[in-house]
C-alpha cells in the first residue's frame, strides 16, 4: 500500500486511497459534517499535488465521510482569524497577507483554483448536507454524481459574509442569473433542482452511487490521460478567448496529440478494433 494511502493515519481530516490510477479522497470531518478546516484545506491541496506528481494517477474523487459531502467553512477558523485581527499587533502589512481573515479566506480560495485547473478528472460524490465551500468544490469538479437526498445551500449572506471565494465557480457553473438569485436568496437546492440547474450531472438513490461511479471512472480510464489534460485546458481558455483567437492554438494541441504516443496509440488500437493502452503521464 502506498505511504498516502491509509485510513486516516497520514492525514487528520481526510481519508485518502489511491487505486487503480484513481485516488478516492474523503473528508473526514463528520462530527461537523465535514467543515472545511484550514488543515483540510491544506491537506486537500497536498494530496492534490502528490496525485499530480504521480505518473499512475488519472482521477480524482471526491467524497464526504458520515452521509454528508461538506458543511461549508469551519467557523472556529474563522472565529480565531477575526481575534488576530483584532490584535493591533498582528496586522501589519496591507492586503491578505497582513489581514489574518482574508488570508483563511484566499487559501480555500487557492484550494478552488488547485482543483479546477488540474488535468486529472475530478469527480464529486455528493449526499446530504453541501453548503458554502463544499458547494464550490461542486462546482470546480468535472463530474458531479448527487445522492437523492443531497441538499445544496449558499447561507453565507444570511450569515452577513459573501461567498467570496466560490463566487466565480458558481457563476461559471450555473451562469450569472442564476448564481446571482441562489447568492442574493440563500438559495437551497434539492438534487433534483440541482440537476436541471447543470450542478450536478446526475442523481441516484444513495444506494446506487457507487456504481454510478464506477460508470463514470470506466468512461474516464478509456481515455488517453494526456489528451483529457490537454482538452481540460484548451477548454478552460475557450470560456474566455474567441473561437477565432483559438483556431491557431488549437490546430497547434490538435498537432501535438496527433503526433504523440497517445495519438499512434489510440489511432492505431481503432484501426486494429482493439481497446488502446495507455501509458502512465
Amino acid at each position: 500500500m502506498s505511504a498516502v494511502a491509509d485510513s486516516g493515519g497520514a492525514w487528520q481530516t481526510l481519508l485518502v486511497r489511491p487505486e487503480g490510477g484513481v485516488w478516492h479522497l474523503t473528508l473526514n470531518r463528520p462530527e461537523s459534517r465535514n467543515a472545511m478546516s484550514l488543515q483540510m484545506v491544506h491537506e486537500l491541496r497536498a494530496v492534490l499535488a502528490l496525485a499530480e506528481a504521480a505518473g499512475d494517477a488519472r482521477a480524482i474523487v471526491l467524497r464526504g465521510a458520515g452521509g454528508h459531502f461538506c458543511s461549508g467553512g469551519d467557523l472556529k477558523d474563522m472565529a480565531q482569524a477575526r481575534a488576530r485581527a483584532a490584535d493591533p499587533t498582528t496586522a501589519t502589512a496591507s492586503g491578505p497577507a497582513g489581514d489574518p481573515i482574508a488570508e483563511v479566506n484566499a487559501e480555500f480560495g487557492r484550494l478552488c483554483v488547485a482543483y479546477a485547473g488540474t488535468g486529472l478528472a475530478v469527480v464529486a460524490v455528493v449526499e446530504g448536507t453541501v453548503m458554502g465551500g463544499g458547494f464550490g468544490l461542486a462546482c470546480v469538479a468535472d463530474v458531479v454524481l448527487a445522492g437523492q437526498s443531497t441538499v445544496f445551500r449558499l447561507p453565507e449572506t444570511s450569515l452577513g459574509v459573501v461567498p467570496a471565494q466560490i463566487a466565480p465557480f458558481l457563476v461559471e457553473r450555473l451562469g450569472y442569473a442564476q448564481a446571482r438569485r441562489l447568492a442574493i436568496t440563500g438559495g437551497r437546492l434539492d438534487a433534483d433542482a440541482a440537476l436541471r440547474l447543470h450542478l450536478v450531472h446526475e442523481v441516484h438513490a444513495a444506494g446506487a452511487l457507487d456504481s454510478a461511479l464506477a460508470d463514470v471512472l470506466n468512461g474516464i480510464l478509456a481515455n488517453a490521460p494526456g489528451a483529457v489534460s490537454a482538452t481540460k485546458a484548451l477548454m478552460a481558455r475557450a470560456r474566455f478567448e474567441r473561437p477565432a483567437d483559438l483556431v491557431a492554438d488549437a490546430a497547434a494541441v490538435f498537432s501535438r496529440a496527433v503526433r504523440s504516443a497517445e495519438g499512434i496509440e489510440g489511432t492505431t488500437a481503432f484501426l486494429q478494433k482493439r481497446k488502446p493502452s495507455w501509458a502512465p503521464r
